[in-house]
């Protein structure tokens, strides 16, 4: 494997800046007094648990999965379903698909099945049941904010969200995401409100940022102005990631008796689940962070750049002419028109880590591509991280915008971390305890 790190000069100031501790966190009493702002999360891709219904109008693809769930009034856990016995995995597989209605020019359940996201409004709804995914899920941030004084439903919410949607362009035909723009916004109205009117944080990671930006881009500045106080985003970058590419070529390429595992643990791991997600494109490069020339995967017969994907999605990735012209008509437009949600902005992520930067086909014995690295988290390049100053802070209508960079820190571990945690807190209660650098250019 092919290793090439690339530091950048402001990198390696960085990385020998130390760390300053400027002042205190404020004791549990003090923050349950009132004197801090609702917060409001939304979590990272794969963290919010999903329920589902099945109706008369289910087609089960065997006797099994219509008897899983033939109670029509009964909502059972489809995502994620640690409890599950591992025979019922095609079955979830089959309910968790997304189709594409041409009619209605929009993505949809399989005909009869009914979703939704488990407790919206509580961070309980995306909380796993496993200690790994709790770490993953923002669980020791909730645990942190509680210990701050923070209580689930009083002071603390929680936006889980159907992670298969993504945004489509204004005024392409997008039911889910809407209706959780609608529910986003009476939560935030409501948490608001119960606070005394106090203006909420909204506090993302990784995925549950594309959603928060896009949630604050489509409501009226006035509304924002007087009810969002400060938007942070924890390890989002802006523009996609190269990661996203290779993991679209290697469920292409994997043998499918392998990419079809039985548990429903790794439902997600079967390509005809995953590549039925409209937020499958949500992360791939855009060529206005990644530049239009760049080769990011390189294979005996062309070079694909961020401007090739429609290319790469079909030659690599094995995704159909209908496929990919989704990806041209909702997801690339989206991705085009990132831009500051014009409310203060807080950036925190993680770089030092290395992150796939280019995958070279054709050079080794056939299983998979040369992986060449450069900065980031170890999954959001460090291109992506920096847009993030250049999008938001660099427009002059952005009037308040910090980015905080923490050397050597994961993109988990921003949300997970102790030392990460310190300063994720700090920000939210508006009390930074660590200076690290700001605006790196």
């Amino acid at each position: 494997m092919a290793t090439k790190l690339q530091w950048l000069p402001a990198l390696l100031l960085l990385l020998l800046f130390p760390i300053f501790l400027v002042g205190g966190l404020k004791t549990p009493k003090e923050a349950a007094s009132g004197a801090h702002n609702p917060v409001v999360l939304l979590p990272g891709n794969t963290c919010s648990q999903i329920e589902a219904r099945l109706t008369d109008a289910y087609d089960p693809p065997s006797p099994r999965c219509a008897a899983a769930g033939n109670d029509n009034a009964r909502w059972s856990r489809l995502w994620k379903n640690t409890t599950a016995p591992e025979p019922d995995a095609p079955c979830f597989a089959d309910q968790l698909r997304l189709v594409y209605d041409h009619a209605a020019d929009d993505y949809r359940n399989p005909p009869g099945v009914l979703t939704r996201a488990l407790s919206f409004g509580s961070t309980r709804g995306f909380l796993s049941d496993t200690p790994a995914d709790k770490e993953l899920c923002m669980g020791r941030l909730v645990e942190a904010l509680e210990r701050a004084g923070y209580v689930d439903g009083e002071t603390l919410f929680g936006a889980p969200y159907d992670f298969r949607h993504a945004a489509a362009p204004p005024g392409k035909p997008n039911r889910e995401f809407s209706r959780f723009r609608r529910r986003l916004r009476t939560l935030v109205e409501h948490a608001s409100r119960k606070n005394g009117d106090k203006p909420v944080v909204l506090v993302s990671h990784s995925q549950g940022g594309y959603f928060a930006l896009e949630f604050l881009n489509r409501t009226p500045q006035p509304w924002r102005t007087r009810l969002v106080k400060d938007l942070v985003l924890a390890s989002t970058g802006a523009g996609g990631f190269v990661l996203s590419m290779q993991g679209l070529a290697t469920s292409n390429n994997a043998n499918s008796s392998r990419s079809t595992a039985s548990s429903p643990a790794n439902v997600l791991k079967q390509r005809q689940v995953s590549t039925s997600f409209a937020s499958v494109f949500t992360a791939l490069p855009s060529p206005t962070v990644f530049g239009p020339d760049t080769p990011l995967v390189v294979t005996p017969s062309k070079s694909y750049a961020a401007r090739d994907m429609a290319e790469f999605l079909a030659a690599v990735a094995g995704f159909t002419p209908e496929a990919v012209r989704r990806y041209e008509t909702r997801a690339l437009p989206v991705a085009l028109r990132f831009g500051a949600p014009l409310v203060p902005v807080t950036c925190i992520n993680g770089v030092g880590v290395p992150t796939v930067e280019k995958l070279v086909y054709g050079r080794g014995d056939g299983t998979g591509p040369e992986v060449e690295y450069g900065d980031g988290d170890g999954v959001v390049n460090l291109a992506s991280i920096l847009a993030l100053d250049d999008v938001i802070g660099g427009d002059p209508r952005q009037e308040e915008y910090k980015s905080v960079k923490i050397a050597n820190m994961s993109h988990l571990g921003v949300v997970s971390d102790a030392l990460a945690l310190e300063v994720l807190v700090g920000e939210i209660l508006g009390q930074p305890r660590a200076v690290l650098m700001s605006r790196v250019m």
